[in-house]
């Protein structure tokens, strides 16, 4: 087994903050990956620096709108395989840190852009959080009670599932491509285009029916008893998603509600169903169902807050969620690494850095001498 990672030896450059790119590069580090980040010290103290998302990272400030900066960019771009940025369009330019100039530096490197709208279209320059992407893609109208404003989930899809994870596909599509013909590309990763392109069931049962799906009204949105949520005794709730007829027969039977067994797809019968379930499901706390229901074959889980998942005996078996060692040596709960490769594992090797904090051994690294890096300080280039 390789503990280095599969991606052991590629180095990658990060320019982008908040979490689309640090997320994407996070999963990169972790798998083996050099990641080097760079940001203008101007956003040293600036909240939105996500302190979880710098493991198994460095970290250095940079000034790119300075010539000095800008030559320290370029040496860190001959050394580099990939490079990840989330400025608006047109900003890279400013800088001279587009794809066009860093390819005459390296050739070879892999470009990724991750943008809301994208690089081009009538919308490529508005700006935009995910919200806003969820809703002009479409997903926000999927989402909420159907006689209610549409609900803004709380974890932000598009710009992990839009943004960040696409862009680690094209990266390693781009990656396996530049095996084969020895050349890097450009990607363009639009958070709005990757959310939309996740309404493929929406879309398929609006041409089968005619019918344009409404919110929490689909046949995997609370239209029917077999895919929906249900309130327990104590106030929490659990989840029922037995599509498969099997799923549906067993959990009637188990209910003592085997009349229903055959009547699934019933539309006439499909709200008292409904109701009669959540009667049901009333009757008992969520512990008293989970020991009921234990590992039966029903397509059922619980509703677990932050805290419980944090401690959820699966989560933790799998090491998908651990406790991780900081700086200070204080262990406290991590998202652990989500992807498992049989030969060639991620892992988390070091605790999240600090703004900067490799500043000092990256400059001395790339030929800078002691003095040098002095000046630079001084000078506020880093």
């Amino acid at each position: 087994m390789d503990n280095n990672g599969a991606l052991s030896g590629i180095t990658v450059l990060d320019l982008s903050r908040l979490l689309p790119g640090p997320y994407c590069t996070m999963i990169l580090a972790d798998h083996g990956a050099r990641v080097i980040a760079l940001e203008n010290k101007r956003f040293k103290n600036d909240a939105h620096f996500l302190t979880p998302l710098y493991r198994n990272k460095e970290h250095i400030s940079l000034d790119l709108k300075t010539e000095k900066g800008q030559k320290i960019f370029h040496k860190l771009v001959k050394k580099a395989d990939i490079l990840v940025e989330g400025f608006r369009p047109g900003t890279s330019v400013r800088l001279n840190a587009d794809y066009k100039s860093v390819k005459k530096i390296n050739p070879k490197i892999i470009y990724c852009s991750i943008t809301g709208y994208g690089q081009t279209g009538p919308y490529h320059n508005r700006v935009g959080h995910d919200v806003n992407y969820l809703g002009i893609a479409g997903v926000l109208d999927q989402i909420g009670e159907p006689d209610k404003p549409p609900s803004i989930p709380g974890i932000q899809m598009a710009d992990i599932a839009g943004g960040s994870m696409n862009a680690v596909i094209g990266i390693l599509l781009a990656l396996h491509a530049r095996d084969k013909n020895g050349k890097g590309q450009y990607i363009d990763i639009s958070m709005t285009d990757s959310m939309a392109c996740f309404l493929q069931i929406p879309l398929f049962f609006q041409q089968l029916t005619g019918k344009l799906p409404v919110r929490s009204d689909t046949i995997l949105s609370h239209h029917y008893a077999f895919y929906n949520t249900y309130e327990t005794l104590d106030n929490k709730f659990l989840t029922i998603g037995a599509v498969e007829q099997r799923f549906w027969k067993n959990l009637c039977e188990k209910l003592n509600l085997a009349e229903y067994a055959s009547l699934q797809f019933d539309e006439e019968c499909r709200e008292e169903i409904t109701q009669s379930l959540r009667q049901k499901f009333k009757e008992k706390t969520l512990a008293q169902w989970e020991n009921q229901f234990g590992e039966l074959d029903l397509c059922w889980g619980p509703v677990k807050n932050l805290e419980e998942s944090l401690q959820d005996i699966h989560l933790r078996h799998r090491e998908t969620i651990v406790d991780f060692q900081d700086q200070n040596g204080i262990k406290t709960p991590t998202m652990g690494v989500s992807i498992k490769l049989g030969k060639t594992p991620g892992s988390l090797r070091t605790p999240p850095v600090n703004f900067g904090q490799n500043t000092r051994d990256i400059l001395k690294e790339l030929g800078y001498s002691k003095n040098g890096i002095d000046d630079l300080f001084k000078t506020e280039i880093v």
